[in-house]
């Protein structure tokens, strides 16, 4: 058609649809509806365009002669009638988020692209004692910030011409089938963020393949959480062993019968840390949980719900009592907060099934070593472990490239908790999506490595020299000597003297 016909902007804009799309670009009418959905950049930002003006969007990213040179002739309809253009053609058109965030108020799910995204939201919509709950870490956070500094200090070793089209996040833990190598690592009263709290991230971790250790602390009954997700997809429970062992053989018995798939027992919290920002916030007096019995209350040090409803915790808890354990169940033990290699080297001894290099995500003892610090000092120091055991890595972990990394320097899967009560605040549709969100970057992550499935991570893809120095090489110190004996022989001299 000759681009001489002259077209008013009332015509125009009834072509306005994906049927049927025309858009303007320097006062030229193109017809762009068979060539909307094969945009490199998306129908979407076409379709935004269409029945107006897209000169500035256009003119911004193409030169003038992309469209010429990709339409036929014929798709070009007419020129735009100058004499009926009004001021509402000249409003550029409405942007995706033209409605108001108010500060409490979450924005759309789809808007949030990371993990850092659902905090933010939840630091501005949990109430402040949830927020302080579970943000808080040990005194000075050293260990907290740490935990994700680490893995931001090490670097890949891209391979590249890898045909890396397909690719495959799929794995094992402790023998069941996950779609990928994370796990929910086991959290307190995640109904403090929703109503439905621990369930809804069952269903969503049913849906995505995704594997959840419940906690002893949780908001619903064992039972009810597996009844929520789909028949037959395997949890973890993790225990923290009651004063009243009674209980905790209660709990173990219960897992057998529902079908838990391994017990992961905390072993890095004897006690809890000292959360100041958990203290200072009171606690609701009315808060219980269901499998621990656990009731919150304020006192003289303040409302910490993690010191308070964990006083039933066994702080006796030592290496013998995996005998008791052992009798009590026959299902796979986890030991959760492994922080040195000595005591790798003695769960493999004592023969439990696996190890959470842990340090409690920053909320037990401050300047604790970093997880991905101690995940390389086992590989310095006792490489022999992950021959005998799975190991796996939580603390820190953010991104799919933190995932990634971890699973090349030995890894089997790696364990995620605040990020998920964070997307909870969204309910299972939260976790759904953080779950996608994961797997995208894992995936993006493999591809740009090199590899397309997790069989073929290996610490060769790491560069971690910016970090190695900070890495034991013994169990003692290099030169510093104990002054236990020094003291014993001044003791003694006082005493001769007396």
């Amino acid at each position: 058609m000759s681009d001489t016909k002259l077209l008013s902007i009332r015509e125009i804009e009834k072509h306005n649809g994906a049927e049927d799309c025309w858009i303007v670009v320097d006062g030229k009418v193109w017809d762009l509806t068979k060539f909307a959905p094969q945009h490199p950049g998306g129908e979407a930002i076409i379709l935004k365009h269409a029945g107006r003006d897209a000169s500035d969007s256009y003119n911004s990213i193409h030169a003038p002669s992309v469209l010429p040179d990709n339409l036929t002739p014929d798709k070009l309809i007419g020129l735009v009638d100058e004499s009926t253009i009004d001021n509402d053609w000249l409003k550029p058109p409405p942007t995706a988020s033209s409605k108001l965030v108010l500060e409490n108020e979450k924005p759309p799910l789809q808007t949030l692209l990371n993990t850092h995204d659902f905090e933010e939201v939840a630091s501005r919509t949990l109430t402040k004692k949830t927020w302080a709950f579970y943000s808080s870490g040990a005194t000075d956070l050293i260990t907290r910030g740490q935990n994700k500094e680490m893995f931001d200090r090490m670097w890949f070793r891209p391979r590249v011409l890898r045909d890396v089209r397909d690719v495959s996040t799929r794995t094992r833990i402790l023998g069941c089938d996950v779609d990928v190598p994370v796990f929910v690592s086991p959290a307190a009263m995640a109904r403090l963020v929703h109503p439905e709290g621990e369930k809804a991230i069952a269903r969503a971790c049913g849906r995505g393949g995704v594997m959840q250790c419940i906690s002893t602390n949780a908001s619903y009954p064992m039972k009810e959480i597996l009844a929520a997700s789909q028949p037959g997809h395997p949890f973890f429970f993790q225990l923290y062993v009651n004063k009243d062992r009674k209980k905790s053989e209660a709990l173990l018995h219960q897992c057998k019968e529902l079908g838990i798939r391994a017990i992961f027992v905390t072993v890095d919290a004897p006690v809890a840390g000292k959360r100041e920002a958990d203290e200072r916030v009171k606690a609701d007096e009315g808060l219980s949980t269901p499998m621990s019995g656990s009731t919150s209350k304020n006192d003289a040090k303040g409302g910490g719900l993690g010191r308070i409803m964990g006083s039933y915790i066994d702080a006796t808890l030592n290496w013998d009592d995996l005998k008791w354990l052992r009798r009590c169940s026959d299902l796979p033990i986890v030991l959760k907060g492994v922080q040195c290699a000595e005591d790798a080297m003695l769960a493999v001894r004592y023969g439990v099934d696996g190890i959470v290099v842990s340090n409690h995500g920053g909320r037990g003892l401050d300047t604790a070593p970093p997880s991905i610090l101690t995940l390389l000092e086992l590989q310095k120091r006792c490489p022999e472990v992950f021959g005998r055991l799975e190991v796996y890595v939580d603390s820190g972990i953010r991104r799919g490239t933190d995932i990634l990394k971890a699973l090349c320097l030995g890894a089997t899967a790696v364990g995620m908790g605040r990020s998920f009560l964070y997307a909870v605040n969204y309910g299972e549709e939260g976790v759904d999506h953080l779950i996608g969100i994961l797997k995208d970057e894992l995936e993006t992550s493999m591809r740009l490595v090199g590899i397309t499935d997790l069989s073929q991570v290996h610490p060769g893809l790491v560069n971690t020299l910016d970090v190695d120095r900070l890495v034991p090489s013994t169990g003692g110190h290099p030169y510093a000597k104990a002054r236990a004996k020094v003291w014993a022989n001044n003791e003694n001299k006082v005493m001769a003297k007396l």
